[in-house]
């Protein structure tokens, strides 16, 4: 692919597919499914109060016909509650959701010819916003100190010298 063409989304997910990335990313996810205490311990709870299994009679059934009938009962809500679990562990920006991103964008860097990072990372941008922040302050301090000169030098030439109120008030001394 020549660095000048346009990359396109799909151009990206055929490298990683390619390179196999994208199989390495799915075991993460799995392994981290997993390793998932709130996940194992809400879907065991969902199935120690299933209809299917406190019905009487449940313990007569074939371990086939309970897994089936379990399956329709609860497959829907599991794999509700482990997509929400694979979308904060993609959209975590300090975890796997770091690692996608940082992956995706090396890829596209490497076929768009340009240098990583495009977008600066957010101890970058921390220390971006740090020295905007000092930058405000000097230019605030900078300020406050030509407003200061510029009240001094206001004062100054509001203030009146001694001869001037001596010839305006007609020599008379005020004390």
């Amino acid at each position: 692919m020549e660095p000048s063409s346009v990359i396109t989304p799909e151009d990206v997910m055929e490298c990683l597919m390619n390179d196999g990335t994208i199989d390495a990313m799915r075991l993460k996810i799995i392994n981290q499914l997993k390793a998932n205490e709130e996940l194992k311990n809400t879907t065991i709870k969902m199935a120690e109060q299933s209809k299917v299994l406190n019905t009487p009679g449940a313990e007569k059934q074939t371990k086939r016909e309970l897994f089936d009938a379990l399956r329709q009962e609860l497959e829907s809500s599991v794999l509700e509650k482990a997509s929400k679990a694979v979308w904060e562990l993609i959209l975590d920006s300090n975890g796997l959701g770091r690692e996608i991103n940082d992956t995706v964008e090396k890829v596209f860097c490497k076929l768009s010819g340009r240098d990583p990072p495009l977008f600066p990372s957010d101890s970058d941008t921390d220390t971006l916003a740090t020295l905007a922040k000092k930058g405000k302050e000097i230019i605030k301090n900078s300020e406050e100190e030509t407003n200061d000169k510029d009240v001094t030098a206001a004062a100054a030439a509001k203030k009146r010298k001694h001869d001037e109120v001596m010839m305006n008030t007609g020599g008379a001394k005020e004390y």
